[in-house]
């Protein structure tokens, strides 16, 4: 039997969530719903309908799983607490310092109508929070370090087109070439956030637009870029267009640690991603945890998680007799 699955936000999140269901044979595409207008909508996908947001109760005997293709800084607080009083359900929240706040909501939701969750589904926060804990497991004397970039952040453009007077915007993190390079030689040095990466940001003002005022407000937004060296540049749609069209994105997880008697052996653990769609990477994440959820729904399992707390044998569609057979 096909896992059903809902889409719940058309963007290019939503986008990627589609293509990658086509490469999965044991999940099926049941509805798509979005705030526009869905005559409006043009999908990939023949014969799957397009739904109002509104209408997603009307489909809550129908989908297995809803994955939730919204933004972290006002969407994902709302919709993924609502829904997972009617779905199970899987978001992409990647505000770090919300994760607990965010937990706890969904949690509740999630635990009282007896649905599995599973939130902050992605690359960072997800496969690199994986990395760190591993690292962290095998080499307890030692320093994590994420570096991420250079690349558009999915959640800090969406936040940017927020800012008021803001017609388009695409940032991107840009990791420290000199703090980078003293973590891969052991050297362990101590990072402040501001000393690993800047922000680039790329804006198009709306006409009229006070644009120093949005540059202020750019700088100083809490969670996002107040607390790194971040420029903006205005420049127009045709611009933004022609050389910031692309998607792309990456990073590296590193742990440095030492063992032995006297601590004398040093070691390098290093994890990195080089993506060409950040969105449709993210996508095939959520994807393969859509099925972890599922399968933690059927035995039971209900509440929120994180990839913290998915078996990692849940996300393949393989069994565990294959996964032993083949991968160990």
């Amino acid at each position: 039997m096909s896992i059903r699955i809902g889409i719940f936000g058309y963007g290019n999140l939503g986008r990627g969530v589609e293509c990658a269901l086509r490469q999965n044979a044991d999940m099926e595409l049941k509805a798509i719903f979005t705030r526009r207008d869905p005559k409006t909508v043009r999908i990939l996908t023949e014969g799957v309908p397009v739904l109002h947001a509104d209408r997603a109760s009307d489909m809550k005997d129908e989908i297995d799983v809803m994955i939730l293709c919204g933004g972290s800084a006002t969407d994902l607080p709302v919709q993924t607490p609502a829904l997972a009083k009617l779905f199970n359900v899987v978001d992409s929240f990647d505000t770090h310092a919300r994760i607990p706040v965010h937990f706890a909501n969904v949690d509740e939701a999630a635990s009282a109508s007896s649905h599995t969750a599973v939130i902050s589904v992605g690359w960072d926060p997800g496969l690199f929070s994986l990395n760190r804990l591993y690292g962290g497991a095998v080499l307890p004397d030692g320093k994590d370090y994420t570096f991420w970039g250079k690349g558009v952040s999915q959640g800090h453009s969406d936040a940017i087109r927020r800012v008021e007077g803001v017609a388009n915007g695409k940032q991107y993190t840009v990791p420290v070439e000199e703090a980078l390079a003293s973590v891969r030689r052991g050297e362990n040095p101590e990072l402040s956030t501001r000393e690993k990466h800047t922000r680039e940001c790329f804006v198009v003002a709306k006409e009229g637009a006070d644009r120093a005022k949005i540059e202020q407000e750019i700088k100083t937004m809490p969670n996002y870029f107040a607390d790194y060296d971040t420029t903006v540049n205005f420049i127009t749609e045709e611009e933004l267009q022609k050389n910031h069209g692309g998607i792309p994105h990456g990073g590296f997880v590193i742990r440095s640690g030492r063992t032995g008697k006297d601590l004398e052996n040093n070691h390098i653990i290093e994890y990195s991603l080089k993506l060409d769609s950040n969105p449709e990477f993210t996508s095939s994440v959520l994807v393969a945890y859509a099925r972890a959820a599922y399968r933690m729904y059927r035995k039971g399992d209900f509440g929120c998680k994180t990839v913290l707390d998915v078996p990692p044998a849940l996300l393949s569609p393989k069994s565990g007799e294959e996964l032993r057979k083949t991968l160990l």
